[in-house]
Order: C-alpha cells, then structure tokens, then sequence
C-alpha cells in the first residue's frame, strides 16, 4: 500500500513505487516513466544505462534536488527512498543493512523486468548508502555480468566502530582506531548515546546531524555568516528526517554501527570511485581510503578516490563538481563494455 500522503517527486521526476519480496511497498523517484510511453528504438535507448542513487541515514531521494537534471542529462536516474525512509513503508522490522541490501536486489530486479533495454548500472551509496551497497557485494557478488558496472561510494568508511587488530586472523590490518573510526558514534557507548537522542530529543538529533553532516556547519560558526544559508537548509534537511520513525532509526543505527565491510569489499569487480569531503564531520579521510587500498588488494588500478572541499553532504554542498565527476565516472564505466 501506498502512503496516503506521500512526498511530491522533483521536477522532472516520476515518483514510483514496486514492492519488496515480503511486500513492503518501496517508493523511488525516476528521470524517466515507468512502463516507457513508446517501444521505439531511440525510446528505449534511454533506459540503457542507469544511476542508482542511495541516499543515507535518515534522508531520501529528496536528498538528490539539486543533482538530478545534471545526471539525467545523459543517463536514466533512479534513486529510492530506503525502506523507513521517505515515502517507503518500513514492515515488520526491517532495521537492518542486510535487510535494505535485498531491498535493493528487489529494486534492480524491477527495473530489469520493466525495462529490458537496461544494459548498465552504476550505483551511488552515499553514507550508510555505501554500506547497502558493501553488503549488497557480500550477499549477492559484484560483477559485470549482474549489470553492475561500476560503483561510487560517498563519505562512508568500512567500519564505523573503532576496533583493535585481531592477532593471528590471517591478515595484516592495524587497529582501526580514531583516525579512521567515526568521528562521534564509535563504540557501544557512544551508539547508545545517540541512540538516546534520536528517540527521546529528536529535534536535537536533526540539528546535531545538519551540524556534523554540511562542512560549513562543521569547521565552525564563523565560516559562514549567511544566516537565511543555515536556516534554509537545516530547515531542508530536518524535514526529511522528521519523516522517519525515530526509534526505527536508532535500531537501523544499532546495526549499522556493528558492520565491518573491509573483506567484503575485496570482492568488489568493477571500477570504483570514492568521494569524501575534506570538512565532513563524519568519518577522517584515512577510513574512507580504505576502500580504495582493499579494492585495489586484488586489482590494482580498479579504484580511486576525490577529495572535496565540503562535509558528507557533498552532492549538496558542491553539487556541479559531483554532478561532473559522476558523469563523467559513469561515462567511463559504460564504455567499458560498449
């Protein structure tokens, strides 16, 4: 069932919903109609090739106002409020990555079956988006022949818990520690700390997560002056959230704080490209170059990373750099395999 008052799509969007395998109803937006309104040639030229954008915690497609139109100039959008998110239903639990992994699988599988002209996907994870996206690979794989051509991760590190080296396991890790943890949820205390938040101050939770979460809330007060600036967007971006079961998401929270994706990533086939901003509040650089150097343990060259000068919202804060450097990404992976 469809929510009875559901978010309106972008301009240029179409709000769509296919449900998951135990019948949750999930909502995304799309660039393009759903069935296609022609079966000409050139019609179903445009479903080809796909963007799958995955927003993070506690957001939704709304997340993506200002990167649509540049992406869709060239390649099909699709970007889907995660299941508790948005205008998605939530069903009987549900607040765990794995969970929204298949919900996932659900969403390609869709898209595949309506559009049959679909060639190529490149998925965007952007923060907990990434951790879908890491445990999509160790429950389904990763490679070409899924459709999978590539993939972007944005501001997430493999492990969001600080953790020490485990001795004799085989492998050569350091301790992942604060360099390379997250910056304030981090252990069992801290987890539970926010946790706490969420539920029982909820606007105090939207406003800490509007202050770690855009770069120039984060470096300091004195970064910006431009009061209507803040206030228009903390007002945006607490208004997604506010949209969302808060003890649903400290659940998701719980579980999401105890993956550790490093190996999972090793499975990773396809070229990847790693974007972090230097101002966020989230994660230290070092973490989210992980993915790059567990990438490339395997296939050397296969990954990359940029650095901006902006927080975890980078597809926010410098929407025509990421805009370019996504297609531009995306235009390699696809002629990879034309």
């Amino acid at each position: 069932m469809e929510p009875t008052n559901p978010a309106p799509a972008n301009p240029g969007m179409h709000y769509l919903y296919h449900p998951a395998n135990d019948a949750c109803p999930l909502a995304f937006q799309s660039s393009l109609p759903i069935p296609k309104p022609t079966t000409s040639p050139d019609e179903a030229n445009r479903y080809a090739h796909c963007i799958l954008l995955l927003h993070g915690f506690s957001g939704s497609s709304a997340y993506f106002a200002r990167n649509y139109r540049a992406l869709s100039e060239r390649h099909w959008v699709v970007a889907p409020d995660l299941r508790g998110h948005g205008n998605s239903g939530r069903g009987r639990g549900g607040y765990h990555v794995a969970r929204l992994a298949a919900d996932v699988r659900d969403l390609l599988a869709f898209l595949r079956a309506a559009m049959p002209a679909l060639e190529s996907i490149v998925p965007v994870g952007c923060s907990i988006g990434a951790a879908v996206l890491w445990t999509y690979v160790e429950l389904f794989g990763s490679s070409a022949d899924d459709g999978i051509r590539g993939f972007v991760f944005v501001d997430q590190a493999p492990l969001q818990d600080r953790s020490p080296a485990l001795a004799g396991n085989g492998d050569d890790d350091d301790e992942w520690g604060p360099s390379r943890a997250h910056l304030g949820c981090y252990d069992e205390a801290t987890m539970r700390a926010a946790q706490r938040e969420w539920t029982e101050d909820p606007a105090g939770a939207h406003a800490g997560l509007v202050r770690s979460c855009l770069g120039y809330r984060h470096i300091g007060p004195d970064d910006d002056d431009d009061a209507d600036r803040r206030r228009r967007d903390e007002e945006f971006f607490t208004k997604i959230s506010e949209r969302c079961d808060h003890v649903w998401l400290a659940r998701l929270l719980a579980d999401h704080t105890r993956y550790d994706h490093r190996e999972a990533i090793e499975m990773i086939e396809v070229p990847t490209l790693v974007l972090a901003g230097r101002k966020t509040g989230c994660f230290p650089l070092e973490g989210m170059e992980e993915t790059v150097r567990r990438v490339e343990r395997r296939r050397p060259g296969l990954a990359r990373m940029e650095v901006f000068e902006a927080g975890h919202w980078l597809f926010y804060e410098e929407p025509e750099r990421f805009n370019r450097v996504v297609g531009e990404f995306v235009d390699s992976c696809v002629s990879l395999v034309q």
